[in-house]
């Protein structure tokens, strides 16, 4: 298959019902090996750098334009690195690099390995929720996440390096960009998204496994945030590439 045909070749569309978002914070060094040389770490204090998981339930996904009883429903878990990249310009931008993407889609699974660099997986997702507590599971992804919805007052985790929620929200997302590097080519492959009444809500954890982060090796990875984002529009455009410098 052609890459330019896995490159985001149209404006996508769709609607976020909850996004929950978890930030870890990662001594930087231990995460340089897992970008590309032509991005570099989104970092905070020239110290910590950071992966975002974010547990998406996306309705009516669809070409840009598409009336939406032709969108896809699904739920979308990723796994992604604060990064910049500096344009043949010399414009910095700000955005995310794709480590990995789980889905309980297999349209989802198949349309997305088709016509994008997202990496996705096929994995059986739980989630549940009573007034008191949200719980999300995947078995074969090794994810089990408990949320406590009764605490009002909720304060940053206590390893977090941040100082205050305001300090923690510039780690919270939404990004303006993601990116996937074109090794052969040497080309960067940059994807635009825009969103609308993006108002994050810090959240409680009350506990979590991800076997994924587990096994990057990762030493002393500490959760830095944790948001919650509801009835969201959100849009990426056609991705676009650019030679790089």
């Amino acid at each position: 298959m052609r890459l330019d045909f896995k490159s985001h070749p149209f404006g996508v569309e769709a609607f976020f019902e909850k996004s929950t978002v978890l930030t870890f914070a990662v001594e930087k060094n231990q995460l340089l090996k897992y970008i590309p040389p032509t991005l570099c770490l989104d970092t905070f204090q020239d110290k910590w750098a950071f992966i975002a998981i974010a547990m998406v339930q996306t309705k009516n996904l669809r070409p840009k334009g598409f009336p939406k009883f032709l969108g896809s429903d699904f739920y979308l878990i990723g796994y992604r690195i604060f990064v910049r990249y500096i344009t043949k310009e010399g414009k910095s931008l700000r955005g995310l690099y794709i480590l990995k993407s789980e889905t309980d889609s297999l349209k989802m699974k198949f349309l997305g390995d088709l016509m994008t660099q997202y990496k996705y997986s096929k994995i059986d997702i739980l989630d549940e929720a009573n007034s008191e507590k949200r719980t999300i599971k995947s078995i074969k992804a090794g994810i089990n996440l408990e949320l406590n919805l009764a605490k009002k007052d909720v304060s940053l985790p206590i390893e977090s390096p941040f100082s205050s929620w305001k300090e923690a929200r510039q780690f919270a997302g939404p990004l303006p960009n993601t990116f996937f590097y074109i090794d052969h080519s040497n080309e960067m492959l940059i994807i635009e998204g825009i969103r609308k009444n993006w108002t994050p809500n810090p959240i409680h954890i009350e506990h979590y496994k991800f076997e994924f982060l587990d096994s990057l090796g990762i030493e002393n990875y500490v959760l830095a945030n944790s948001f919650e984002i509801e009835n969201v529009e959100y849009n990426w455009k056609k991705g676009r590439i650019e030679k790089v410098n």
